[in-house]
């Protein structure tokens, strides 16, 4: 296409003004109109040559600016990540896709999906949500079922971890749709079954959650691959929520029994997390299984895990020594990762603070620990988060029984 055809270079003459901060009426000056400027950028009017000349003056430009850029930036770009897999290659592949705004669609999908991804690694959740925002649209646009549900699945899962409940659950709701509606294949269906159980949970819908779960587990059945471990650790997140932390315990232990690391590392290691959370929330904690489960995870962690997951593992550390009475070990672990940066999910960052909070009264900071609490606990009850409300308010009452801070009552 030449670059004095329109639309396309209407299209990039208002991206070149824009980019600018010029008005049309600025561009346009004393030798062309500011109408006939607005009928080039609609592309209702042909350029000439000479007008070209002209709005390149004006712009300061070299008149091939105004040919719209192609995918070859972001093909290349693409290719060069694939195949070095470093910072420095998915830095340009962001820099191709901000330069090449018009790319085609599906150049954009697998350039939005890398980005994505490398922000999950690294943790970086607001920076992946608003990745997978782009990516979600960009499936639009293909129009395939497919990757329709797979961005939303992803979405769902990153929304969940920063706590907006509500949107998780609308996107989750939509990805399962797809799923159903267009016969999408089992993996593709699981994951979707996948991401709406762990949001259904989150957001206290106990008996949907349970409803899925049950179909998810089922649809999982003799599977080889991860789906089948990732099914039994939903369903034992489900458990335990419901308060049926018995039943929790055998699933986790039936997926950590079937699961050979070998097919993935990383899940192996995280369902040892899962299982190590589990054993600190029991009444009383069974602190040795959660010990050694921790340590069974250690050695996986330094070779393949995420930052994300070693902030889990020092946050886990961090409980631990606190139930032991280890405080200064608590407190040192606590500090630890509030000075490295948060990555964790709302749910843990909120038990950080519950952590952090009784810390301080032990500290001889009661009235500081005990209000801060009391906020914290007014705040996570306005959400959807009505477990952790409780676990907020449980803290708070312990605290006061054990004599700290006998002139405050806590919430209902």
């Amino acid at each position: 296409m030449s670059m004095l055809e329109q639309p396309a270079f209407g299209r990039r003459l208002k991206v070149l003004r824009k980019e600018r901060g010029l008005s049309q009426v600025s561009v346009a000056g004393d030798g062309m109109s500011t109408g006939y400027l607005s009928r080039l950028e609609s592309g209702a009017r042909q350029p000439t040559v000479r007008a070209v000349a002209y709005l390149a003056e004006r712009l300061r430009v070299h008149p091939s600016a105004f040919a719209e850029p192609t995918d070859q930036p972001v093909i290349h770009a693409l290719t060069l990540a694939v195949s070095a897999e470093n910072d420095e290659a998915l830095q340009e592949v962001a820099a191709a896709l901000e330069r090449s705004p018009e790319a085609d669609a599906a150049l954009r999908w697998q350039a939005l999906w890398l980005l994505s991804g490398a922000a999950a690694r690294r943790g970086e959740l607001a920076e992946e949500a608003a990745l997978l925002k782009q990516l979600k649209a960009a499936a639009e646009e293909l129009d395939l079922p497919g990757l329709r549900s797979r961005a939303r699945t992803r979405l769902a899962r990153c929304l969940r971890l920063l706590g907006e409940v509500t949107g998780a659950l609308e996107v989750a709701q939509e990805a399962y749709r797809l799923a159903l509606n267009y016969r999408l294949p089992v993996r593709e269906t699981g994951l979707a079954l996948l991401a709406l159980v762990s949001v259904e949970a989150e957001a206290g819908q106990l008996a949907s959650a349970r409803a899925h779960a049950d179909e998810l587990v089922a649809l999982a059945e003799g599977r080889a691959d991860t789906l089948r471990a990732e099914a039994l650790q939903a369903a034992a997140a489900v458990s335990l929520r419901q308060g049926d932390a018995e039943a929790a315990r055998l699933l986790l232990e039936q997926a950590m029994k079937e699961f050979d690391s070998h097919v993935d590392l990383v899940l192996w290691m995280s369902l040892r997390l899962s299982a190590a959370s589990l054993h600190l929330q029991l009444s009383p904690p069974w602190l040795a299984e959660c010990r050694r489960c921790l340590d069974e995870a250690q050695p996986a962690l330094a070779l393949v895990g995420t930052p994300q997951q070693c902030q889990e593992m020092l946050m886990l550390r961090a409980h631990l020594a606190f139930a032991e009475g280890r405080y200064a070990e608590a407190r040192a672990a606590h500090d630890e990762l509030v000075v490295d940066g948060l990555g964790l999910a709302y749910r843990d960052r909120t038990r950080l603070d519950i952590l952090h909070n009784r810390l301080l009264i032990l500290e001889n900071q009661d009235q500081v620990g005990i209000r801060q609490l009391r906020q914290l606990g007014e705040q996570v009850q306005r959400t959807s988060h009505v477990d952790l409300a409780a676990e907020i308010w449980r803290a708070l009452a312990e605290t006061l029984a054990a004599g700290r801070g006998a002139d405050t009552e806590p919430q209902p």
